[in-house]
């Protein structure tokens, strides 16, 4: 089913403005279809990845929050291994559980305590086509669980309990999110 977004393959400077979709895009709530080609269309997409989640302050930043609806995410989490990409990940295991204030580069100005799995194993492929699996376990756990969600279209309002939610949603309707009123009707961006 066509997106309307540019996939992988189909790279273009569109993404290299590193525009990050908001709450509202339709795109944020598609699954990504997995990554069929690893070339140079996906390290330039990569390379834009990173510039855009640092720009924008972020500890990840997964393909469909730039409208590319693959399954990839880049990541950094400040712990002196650079950044890192995933391709097509895959969440293989989880244990405990880690309360922590989670925000959303697709909901700017949201942070909210939410409980996820303290211990998380991922398995994916770097951009060699080499398969890795890795174990993370709090922020960089966190950052798999949250990443992966996006490319599964799911964002974190789900992960909200009732209260938390309608806060959220009060939030982004008074910030013009695109979130209906009450009424009905729609804020405009």
């Amino acid at each position: 089913m066509p997106t309307g977004a540019p996939d992988a393959d189909q790279y273009d400077d569109r993404v290299a403005t590193h525009t990050i979709r908001l709450f509202g895009d339709p795109v944020l709530k598609r699954p990504a279809a997995p990554v069929a080609e690893l070339n140079g269309a996906l390290a330039k997409l990569v390379d834009a990845m990173y510039t855009t989640m640092y720009e924008a302050h972020g500890a990840g930043l997964a393909a469909t929050q730039v409208g590319v609806q693959r399954r990839l995410f880049t990541y950094d989490v400040q712990d002196e291994t650079g950044p890192h990409v995933l391709v097509n990940p895959e969440i293989v295991a989880t244990s405990g559980e880690w309360v922590y204030e989670e925000g959303c580069l697709s909901l700017p100005g949201l942070a909210f305590e939410i409980a996820r799995p303290k211990f998380v194993t991922v398995q994916a492929l770097d951009l060699d086509g080499n398969e890795v699996v890795i174990e993370g376990d709090e922020l960089l756990g966190r950052v798999f669980l949250h990443e992966t969600d996006h490319l599964d279209g799911v964002l974190m309002l789900e992960r909200l309990d009732r209260d938390q939610r309608k806060e959220a949603m009060r939030t982004l309707r008074e910030q013009g999110m695109g979130v209906p009123t009450p009424g009905g009707r729609l804020h405009a961006l």
